[in-house]
């Protein structure tokens, strides 16, 4: 059941990119893990803002492609901390199987052929 809205799905990409940018601080991420965060926040916030839906600026990236990025992401995120050496840093593995974990979810739940749905339930209509 596709229960996330493309406009919600907005929202969680934005919050997405607020977390990963909070992360090295807030749970004092050593060096390797703070780069890898601080850097997935500025490629999340790129895919969103170029992405085809209700909060994208260019629109260069249908939001079925920004679901399969999506997809790919989330598994990753959960493997960086074995691919990159950091997976007994109990505080910076735990993170990032976290975030891949609710990347995952995330991506389940969003109907990523959804069409915005308008304020109120009132579609606007195009007159001529």
């Amino acid at each position: 059941m596709k229960v996330i809205s493309p406009r919600t799905h907005g929202y969680l990409d934005f919050l997405t990119v607020v977390i990963f940018l909070l992360a090295p601080i807030v749970l004092g991420l050593s060096e390797l893990p703070a780069i890898l965060a601080y850097s997935l926040a500025v490629v999340h916030l790129i895919v969103t803002l170029t992405s085809d839906f209700p909060f994208g600026i260019v629109k260069l990236i249908p939001f079925t492609i920004h679901g399969w990025i999506e997809r790919l992401v989330g598994p990753s995120l959960i493997a960086l901390p074995f691919i990159f050496g950091f997976a007994t840093d109990e505080i910076a593995r735990n993170f990032y199987i976290g975030m891949g974990i609710v990347i995952i979810a995330v991506g389940i739940l969003t109907d990523y052929q959804g069409q915005p749905r308008q304020r109120g339930g009132i579609e606007k209509v195009k007159t001529q």
